[in-house]
């Protein structure tokens, strides 16, 4: 068994490679979409067996993988890192990737059928995991700026008529975070003369009152404050979001907001350890605001894209009180619901769109496809499957979530946070069934005439399909996230097995 997982540390660029050198190739193809959008899928499928190779050989045994590129020795060179943290994550986002390209492959969207569509998707692919895999802040920069070009201009693309305005909007908003980050790197860079995370993590404690050091945190925080749409830096996401394509907007409210959530572990694992505590608080009360904000924006909403941006801002708030909190189990239950929270919210919103591709206009806006669902009884049992992971209810993966979640604020006894956020739980239920009941149960206000065709429903099934096995088999997610969690617990490892020693 040992031999199995005995691969060559070059092994952890494959996940990056992969889909980047499939974008190019993918590129060459775009005369014969057939065979681009069949390429893309392999090489999508591809990458996500790397990264599950590399996962199950850092799991086993208890070291990450580690490589130099040009043989440089960090902290001069580019350092690209696969411990259990990023492991984990870029699974995560994989899995989602791939049933992105399945959704777009059954898309009736016009936006996919243009010859950009996957190689960006692709590259899109690449930079979420190279920002999660690099072991240096200024290559989490430039994979973030990626990230940035691909997600907008797929957007602008989209057959919505507004889809160039939010592209606008969140290239601009970007550019921001982009400013933030770069003010964070050059606070860093003069203070201690270095911007790999391994050796910050060694040179900071040494220096804690480097006059820059409290800027560049600040700068950070703003910056992946912005990536996750955390309130209030969430006023972009909505409208971004509502008007992607639905196979581009499922992966942009389900994993792509999940490069803050790596960014804070980061932050509060490894980079600034002391100043943690401080950290976590302010994460902890941005978290409860913005499961209250979040879920009551979305109880006003007219539209179901809408209303499912706006739940990933009530959503992330969960996962940010899971990171305030601290703990080891808070930690497990921030990994597992970051996971899980990714499975639902992709599958939602690709059922939003299935059923939005039926309707006399094609729209998520509640008055376009109210009691469009009463034609659609098998995306209807998805839905109700996934509003149920939403809120946290058995038998789906999202109550294994809420109960780990609740279970490390009982231990930490913070039944304050835990009240308000047991009661706001309550809005996830409010505003997801009114949307399923408009959509499946609620008669037209007159004669509808439906599309003889629409979107497949093979993406959003395989996503349900994985809510529910997560649902009743959640030991192995969990023991891999608590796994995760005690690596993160003692950042020494981290640092030796980049640095040496």
């Amino acid at each position: 068994m040992n031999d199995l997982f005995a691969i060559s540390d070059q092994f952890v660029i494959l996940p990056i490679l992969i889909p980047l050198a499939g974008a190019m190739v993918a590129l060459l193809l775009r005369r014969w979409p057939r065979f681009q959008y069949n390429w893309t899928l392999v090489i999508m499928l591809a990458s996500l067996v790397s990264s599950a190779i590399i996962l199950l050989t850092v799991s086993q045994n208890g070291q990450p993988l580690v490589f130099y590129a040009g043989a440089w020795p960090a902290p001069f060179g580019i350092t690209i890192v696969g411990d259990m943290l990023s492991a984990v994550l870029i699974v995560m986002v994989q899995i989602v990737m791939v049933t992105g390209i399945l959704y777009a492959i059954g898309s009736k969207d016009t936006a996919v059928r243009y010859p950009i569509f996957y190689p960006l998707f692709l590259l899109l692919a690449a930079s979420l995991t190279g920002a999660m895999l690099t072991g240096d802040i200024f290559n989490l920069y430039v994979f973030a700026e990626l990230l940035v070009i691909s997600g907008t201009v797929l957007t602008a693309i989209s057959d919505d008529h507004y889809g160039t305005e939010a592209a606008y909007k969140y290239f601009y908003i970007s550019l921001l975070a982009s400013f933030f980050m770069l003010l964070s790197i050059g606070c860093l860079y003069a203070a201690f003369g270095t911007l790999n995370m391994a050796d910050l993590a060694v040179r900071i404690p040494a220096e804690p009152q480097q006059l820059l050091l409290f800027p560049a945190i600040g700068f950070l925080m703003a910056t992946f404050m912005i990536k996750s749409a955390v309130f209030p830096m969430h006023f972009w996401q909505p409208d971004f979001h509502t008007a992607s394509p639905t196979a581009i907007s499922a992966m942009l409210s389900s994993v792509v907001v999940k490069l803050g959530i790596y960014g804070f572990l980061r932050m509060t694992t490894l980079l600034f350890v002391e100043q943690a505590p401080t950290i976590q608080m302010l994460l902890l009360i941005l978290g409860v605001i913005g499961i209250i904000f979040g879920g009551l924006s979305a109880i006003g909403t007219r539209n179901a894209k809408r209303m499912l941006a706006y739940s990933t801002v009530a959503q992330v708030g969960f996962i940010l009180v899971g990171i305030g909190w601290g703990t080891t189990l808070s930690i497990t239950a921030t990994i597992v619901f970051a996971f899980n929270h990714s499975l639902i919210k992709a599958a939602l919103l690709m059922l939003a769109g299935y059923v939005a591709s039926y309707a006399p206009v094609k729209s998520t806006a509640f008055a376009a496809i109210s009691g469009v669902g009463r034609s659609l009884p098998a995306a209807g049992m998805l839905f109700f499957i996934g509003i149920l992971g939403l809120a946290g209810i058995p038998p789906t993966n999202g109550f294994i979530s809420k109960m780990l979640l609740f279970g490390s604020g009982i231990e930490g006894s913070d039944f304050v946070s835990l009240l308000i956020i047991g009661l706001a739980s309550i809005l996830t239920l409010i505003y997801t069934i009114r949307a399923f009941q408009r959509i499946w149960w609620q008669k037209p206000a007159g004669e509808v005439q439906l599309k003889s065709s629409g979107d497949k429903l093979w993406a959003p099934l395989l996503l349900v399909g994985l809510i529910l096995f997560l649902g009743f088999y959640a030991e192995p997610l969990v023991s891999i996230a608590e796994q995760t969690s005690l690596w993160l617990s003692d950042p020494t490892a981290y640092i030796q097995a980049v640095l040496g020693g």
